[in-house]
């Protein structure tokens, strides 16, 4: 057993307590307890202490919805169905598998490193990415880019995804998930969707895709099934296997939230992506108000440009405030639930992470609040601003430590089971010749995207 203590243990428990001068009891990778460093070591003092001075001690946040990659700051200045067609599938026709795999170990380097300890990735070639979350020591719910359609026969296929599952579901001492993946409903036949619905039930796995995006993906959903794409996914049975979660859902009315609500589907709300891309701004406030579970996702590294989750944060708040035109939208104290508890709720893992609460993994991290940005710190009273603080001011450069299943897997900032610097290095040397074999693509098949596009 150990004991991690900070000045504050933010707990983001369903009382959102704050705890000065705070512990936590760890034994493996189970929380046991949680109090005061006084009580606790009063119970137990014969029990290591790790004390973080100058640091608040918090639930490691929950990206959820990622995809690796390494395209960034290459793929710009288009919307997200041109974007899709002129960057990102030639980069798919062209992606090979040690591509993928260093994509993956950076990213999720990049993610530890700025306080992450869980994320959704979907992705290619994926046991790469299984191998990068295994040794880093990330939480990972892996999500292969599904398509099985004659027109994006490029992607991953549904054998390969029950493969992903059979090899790695829940390997890793249990870190490692493995979901049923569709890149988009307009990306599989119905023979496929049926088959979607088969190995979420079978295997007892989640199912993630993109839905309600852009207005194009309702308009064309509209003319293909006659109804809005959520409702179709309701009809098709994909919103009742074990676990759905649904990324962007920006153009959503009414009757879908109560569909989402009623069917306890997952959103996953990427607001510097649907910024990036023209998409739009989700209705995120009248989601919680209906009581969906929102959580946070950075999307791709190309759509945003970063994986630091505390920018999502400030500016998850900040699109809700302009959107609405309401300066008190998505208040603070949402935000971090969104990052955390009700991001964990989204995942269907409410139950084992998201807060620091008896029971749960120990996956925490250590925020600096020695900084200008956290100054002042007021941790009573009216005027208790820790929790704005993290949301409008902290930077993922500010993470100490991060801890996921009780170990610790950054320290004082920097990467314990890899050196960065060789990771970034290993991308260096890959991203050039994926760029080159895309361009080589373009160069042959342009016109083909032209007259796709012109189909859409």
């Amino acid at each position: 057993m150990k004991i991690i203590s900070a000045d504050y243990v933010l707990t983001m428990n369903a009382a959102l307590d704050c705890i000065a001068q705070g512990a936590v009891l760890i034994d493996g990778s189970i929380i046991q307890a949680v109090d005061s460093l006084h009580k606790l070591t009063q119970r137990y003092p014969e029990v290591e202490i790790q004390h973080y001075a100058d640091a608040v001690l918090m639930p490691g946040l929950i990206n959820s919805h990622c995809h690796s990659g390494l395209l960034r700051g290459t793929a710009e200045g288009l919307p997200v169905w041109d974007w899709l067609q002129q960057y990102i599938d030639p980069m798919h026709r062209v992606l090979q598998a040690n591509d993928a795999k260093v994509a993956s170990y950076l990213c999720y380097a990049e993610a530890l490193l700025s306080g992450t300890t869980t994320i959704v990735d979907m992705w290619r070639y994926m046991d790469g990415s299984a191998e990068a979350a295994k040794n880093l020591g990330i939480r990972a719910v892996l999500v292969p880019y599904v398509a099985e359609h004659p027109d994006h026969d490029y992607f991953e296929t549904l054998d390969s995804n029950e493969a992903l599952i059979q090899r790695w579901h829940q390997q890793a001492n249990g870190r490692i998930n493995v979901w049923v993946g569709l890149e988009h409903l307009f990306y599989a036949e119905p023979a496929a969707l049926q088959r979607i619905l088969k190995l979420s039930n079978d295997y007892q796995t989640g199912f993630h895709t993109h839905s309600n995006e852009s207005r194009y993906d309702v308009a064309e959903n509209l003319k293909r099934y006659g109804m809005r794409p959520i409702q179709t996914l309701e009809k098709l049975g994909l919103l009742d296997v074990p676990h759905c979660l649904l990324a962007h859902c920006v153009w959503t009315d009414a009757e879908e939230i109560k569909i989402l609500r009623d069917h306890q589907v997952g959103v996953a709300h990427n607001p510097i992506s649907n910024m990036k891309l023209a998409s739009g701004a989700a209705p995120i406030v009248d989601m919680l108000a209906q009581g969906v579970a929102v959580g946070l996702g950075t999307d791709g590294e190309k759509e945003n440009n970063n994986l630091d989750m505390f920018e999502e944060m400030k500016t998850a708040s900040l699109l809700a405030k302009f959107s609405q035109l309401d300066a008190a939208a998505l208040d603070s104290w949402s935000v971090c639930q969104m990052a955390t508890s009700v991001g964990a709720r989204a995942l269907g893992m409410e139950k084992s992470i998201g807060s620091i609460e008896v029971g749960k993994y120990a996956d925490m991290i250590a925020v600096d609040i020695a900084t200008p940005r956290m100054t002042p710190l007021i941790d009573q009273g009216k005027l208790f601003n820790l929790h704005t603080n993290l949301v409008h001011a902290v930077q993922g450069q500010d993470v100490r430590m991060t801890m996921v299943n009780g170990e610790v897997v950054v320290k004082n900032g920097k990467l314990l089971h890899a050196d960065l610097q060789d990771l970034i290095d290993q991308v260096n040397l890959a991203a050039p010749e994926l760029f080159r074999r895309r361009e080589q693509w373009l160069s042959r098949h342009g016109q083909a995207i032209n007259e796709l596009q012109n189909s859409f």
